[in-house]
């Protein structure tokens, strides 16, 4: 990939940025730069805004049939271009090829839902509420919906807002991660082809002085995030204060509960691809397992063998099964954080830290770390480490294992792996988290069910996909109506 300066979309065209600094792209596993993107000014933010709300006045009055035909055309484009912006996630990102294809799957099945707008954003209508008298309820759209997106997940984390928001009527500012911007660079480039309005879809690349001009900004009426919880707190506080409606997913500690009476093989399996897949850096990443009773010695021997067989290096090279973590700051946070563990009492039984790869000695590479006898309370118990790290735990009860999913600060996701349907019953209605797993070690839920989040892990009301996000980017109206028959022309 040449290395180029990126540019902003705005009503329609690009345009290149008047930023004074720009920050370096670069290839996670080969420390390649692969573009320079601008920290665009709060300028640029208000021309992104303007040509959206110009935008909104005449795209909210086409019908939601004609709207989707927008989609229809960016979902065969996705479907076309699937291996090509595959690979720019994975040489942006680091994941690897398989499962940044996987990532775009995800984002398409999002454009196929929302696809189906014209039913999903439906009214309700009561006739006679009293005599001559009907109500109703209509959606209408709220205005300039605004995405700031993590580098993460690229390429599907913006489709988890964006097609349900230009569906129901909406335009769009999207920022992409300052870190994995190329990826949303494309699908802009393919929503171009696809034929959207001047206006309706438009991209401004940046940092934290951008963002923030985003949620100043009195144009935009609606704010999508996705990343840190401490950031996600700062989106929902100023954005709120601001009169917006937001709906920010922050962190995540998930744990992952093992029964003596689950398949060891299999859930062994599944644990592992939870806990190194990505290389540890998504939000439904298991980060703690806790084994119950007579599971523990079965599963930890099993765990560190997985571990093992992980195949650390370039993800576009078909042999490996993990890349890299996203900068050498991560990698340094993450080894520093492993460290903290070990000095609290953890014990290290598998250990990647200062990992080369041979080729590849620019990459931010670390191999599957797992460390046994975690403190309750310590710094791996509680920390989002956001790597490819994961904790052992062990407890004698369900009860215990439940009430240590709920001790801690997050509620993202918490899975059970179990043969018996009792203890699942009771796991899925007592455990404090929004997205729950039975013998499934990435609750990740279609595009039609919203990706829920608790506690710390989410602030606001309403989540992306599926009717949340058809609910967040629509407000309801209710009319209430009477035709007296004097007032009615009499044919």
């Amino acid at each position: 990939m040449a290395s180029q300066t990126l540019q902003n979309y705005i009503s329609g065209a690009w345009h290149p940025s008047g930023a004074a600094q720009h920050v370096a792209v670069h290839n996670p596993a080969t420390g390649e730069v692969l573009a320079q993107v601008p920290l665009s000014p709060a300028s640029e933010v208000d021309a992104a805004a303007q040509a959206a709300a110009a935008a909104f006045e005449s795209w909210q009055r086409v019908p939601a049939t004609e709207r989707i035909q927008y989609l229809f055309k960016l979902k065969d484009l996705l479907e076309a271009h699937i291996d090509e912006l595959s690979r720019i996630i994975t040489n942006e990102n680091g994941k690897t090829f398989g499962e940044a294809k996987g990532e775009m799957r995800r984002a398409i099945e999002n454009v196929e839902v929302a696809c189906g707008i014209p039913i999903l954003m439906q009214g309700e209508f009561s006739e006679d509420i009293a005599r001559g008298i009907d109500e109703f309820v209509i959606r209408q759209p709220v205005g300039v919906a605004a995405i700031i997106a993590p580098f993460n997940f690229p390429g599907m984390i913006p489709f988890w807002f964006l097609p349900y928001a230009v569906a129901t009527g909406n335009t769009v500012i999207i920022k992409p991660s300052e870190r994995c911007p190329l990826t949303m660079h494309r699908a802009v480039e393919l929503m171009e082809q696809a034929g959207f309005p001047p206006g309706v879809v438009n991209l401004v690349n940046g940092g934290a002085d951008t963002t923030n001009a985003i949620l100043d900004h009195p144009q935009v009426a609606a704010i999508s995030f996705v990343g840190s919880t401490p950031v996600a707190r700062h989106i929902y506080a100023r954005a709120s204060a601001n009169g917006k409606r937001v709906q920010a997913q922050g962190g995540a500690k998930n744990p992952i509960i093992i029964l003596p009476d689950a398949d060891m093989d299999t859930t062994t399996r599944i644990a592992a691809d939870s806990a190194f897949g990505n290389a540890g850096q998504r939000c439904l990443a298991a980060a703690l397992a806790v084994t119950v009773g007579e599971a523990r010695e079965a599963f930890t021997e099993a765990i560190v063998e997985a571990a093992h067989q992980r195949v650390v290096g370039y993800g576009l090279d078909p042999d490996v099964t993990m890349g890299p973590v996203i900068s050498p700051q991560s990698r340094s946070r993450i080894e520093s954080l492993i460290q903290q563990g070990v000095d609290e009492g953890a014990r290290l039984v598998t250990d990647g830290r200062d990992t080369v790869i041979r080729g590849y000695e620019g990459g931010n590479f670390l191999r599957p770390t797992i460390l046994r006898d975690v403190v309750p309370g310590g710094i791996i118990a509680r920390t989002e480490i956001f790597g490819p790290v994961l904790g052992l735990m062990h407890v004698e009860t369900v009860d215990e294992a439940i009430a240590l999913v709920n001790s801690g600060e997050f509620g993202n996701m918490a899975c059970l792996f179990t043969s018996s349907g009792a203890s699942a019953r009771k796991f899925r209605s007592e455990a404090l988290a929004g997205n729950i797993g039975i013998n499934i070690g990435v609750a990740a839920p279609m595009a039609f069910f919203p990706f829920s989040g608790w506690r710390a892990s989410f602030f606001g009301t309403l989540h992306g996909q599926g009717r949340h996000a058809v609910e967040f980017y629509t407000q309801t109206k209710v009319v209430i109506e009477r035709w007296p028959k004097e007032w009615t022309r009499k044919f």
